[in-house]
This record gives C-alpha cells, sequence and structure tokens, in this order.
C-alpha cells in the first residue's frame, strides 16, 4: 500500500491538512488529489473543527498538476476533470480555510492558494502562472484566482507566465500577508485563533454572504440582508454570543483545551 501523501490531525479546533508529496513538489498526483480531497470532506463533516489549515512538507507548497504522472491525454484530462472539485471544496468550505506556504506555488497550488480565505507565506515564497509557458491556458484556476486580483496584474502575470514574490501577491490581492520565515507559523496561529472566536454558523453564513452575487437593486440587497441579520440575531448561537458578551466570559463555541 502506497505511503500517504496528505496527512490529517485536529488540535484545539483545527484542522490541519499537510500536502506530504516533497518528492515531487508537492505536485497533485492522482493519489494526493484524491486523498486531500477525502480530508477537506472529513474536515467540514466534523463539529469538532472549526478552522482547517493548508500546510505542506518540503520547500515547494505546491507546483500543480503532476505533469510526469499524466502519460497522455486522457490521464491529463482525468486529473483537470478533478482539481475543480478541490478548488471548489476549499472555496465554498462552511469553515474558514488558511493557506500556509512556506515555499513557492505554482499553476493549480496558486489556484489552492487563492480559494482559500485567508493566505499566509513566508517572504521568499514565489509564485507564478507558468500554463502558457507550456502551451496551455490557466482556465480551471482562474475560477478561484481572478475574484481575488486586481485586474491589471492578472493580465500581465496570466499572458507572461513570469514569476513574482511573496510582497507583490500581498500587494495584487492573492496574499493576506508575507512574514519573515520563523514567524510564518505565529502569524497562521493569530489567524486561527482569531477564527475560532466566531459562532461556527455565523462564519458558515459570513462565508456564503461573502461569495453571493449582489443584486443590482439596492433596495433587495438591504431587504436581503436584514432578513439574515435577524435569523442570525435571533438564532441560539446569536443569543449565547450576545449573553457571553453582556457577562464578559467566552461564548460556548471557543475551544478552550
Amino acid at each position: 500500500m502506497a505511503d500517504e501523501l496528505v496527512h490529517y490531525e485536529i488540535s484545539r479546533g483545527v484542522a490541519r491538512i499537510t500536502l506530504d508529496s516533497p518528492h515531487n513538489r508537492n505536485a497533485l498526483s492522482a493519489q494526493l488529489r484524491r486523498e486531500l480531497r477525502a480530508h477537506l470532506a472529513s474536515a467540514v463533516e466534523d463539529d469538532a473543527v472549526r478552522v482547517i489549515v493548508l500546510d505542506h512538507t518540503g520547500p515547494v507548497f505546491c507546483a500543480g498538476m503532476d505533469l510526469k504522472e499524466a502519460g497522455g491525454a486522457s490521464a491529463t484530462e482525468q486529473g483537470v476533470n478533478e482539481f475543480p472539485a478541490i478548488l471548489e471544496q476549499i472555496w465554498t468550505s462552511p469553515k474558514p480555510v488558511v493557506a500556509k506556504l512556506g515555499g513557492p506555488a505554482r499553476a493549480g497550488g496558486v489556484g489552492i492558494v487563492a480559494a482559500a480565505d485567508i493566505a499566509v507565506a513566508a517572504e521568499d515564497a514565489t509564485f507564478a502562472f507558468t500554463e502558457v509557458r507550456i502551451g496551455v491556458v490557466p482556465a480551471i484556476i482562474s475560477v478561484t484566482v481572478l475574484p481575488r486580483l486586481l485586474p491589471r496584474a492578472a493580465h500581465e502575470l496570466f499572458l507572461t507566465g513570469e514569476k513574482f514574490d511573496a510582497h507583490r501577491a500581498v500587494e495584487i490581492g492573492l496574499l493576506n500577508a508575507a512574514v519573515p520565515a520563523n514567524k510564518l507559523d505565529d502569524q497562521v496561529e493569530y489567524y486561527t485563533d482569531m477564527l475560532a472566536l466566531g459562532g461556527p454558523n455565523a462564519l458558515s453564513a459570513t462565508k456564503a454572504m461573502l461569495r453571493r452575487q449582489r443584486p443590482s437593486d439596492m433596495s433587495s440587497d438591504f431587504a436581503d440582508m436584514l432578513a439574515l441579520s435577524a435569523r442570525h440575531f435571533a438564532s441560539e448561537e446569536g443569543q449565547e454570543g450576545i449573553s457571553s458578551f453582556a457577562e464578559k466570559r467566552p461564548a460556548r463555541w471557543v475551544p478552550t483545551d
């Protein structure tokens, strides 16, 4: 039986999903895709999980699709057809997803970074949309990447395939923060601690709200948001949050162990 390429562990409400295939720069092989999807599903289904962290071993976060594994058009097509499901799992996860990058991301790896709610990288991490340089189109990842990137930067970087650094990734909206490598764990913990303070249902509903397409009519938008707000104020979770604030104590959902 092949060794596991993606590890899964839970601590204090945080599910850490770690890509562990450094021999091919954590490329999205069939086995890695399969295990990643399974662990994402486990984290979403587990009520004990409040936040999901995407981590990695080795110097590279993810190099994109495993081109060596694709022995022909059909193999390539299989990977391309399966990859959107992974991006959608991350993008639509009802639980916040934090991507932690200690090294570079390329192609599909950048798509994963963009699909996460929050992304933090070491300052020396680099990025590139290399697809055009091998004669293919960064089509699949565009679904998650383009909503994050400034339009001018997207045109430049998608068309040239040029490498860019973590500080520019912050400037154009791909990352939330770029920090010294020895501060990366602290920065990720800062975000996970803050996210764990939110009510699980409120976080899920807020993520869905952030993804929604805004109606052109402002009055309709206000009406929808008023109804959403009222539902959560009146909910058990909302009432618990209000009580905990008034009583100056942690809400019941805040991890304590």
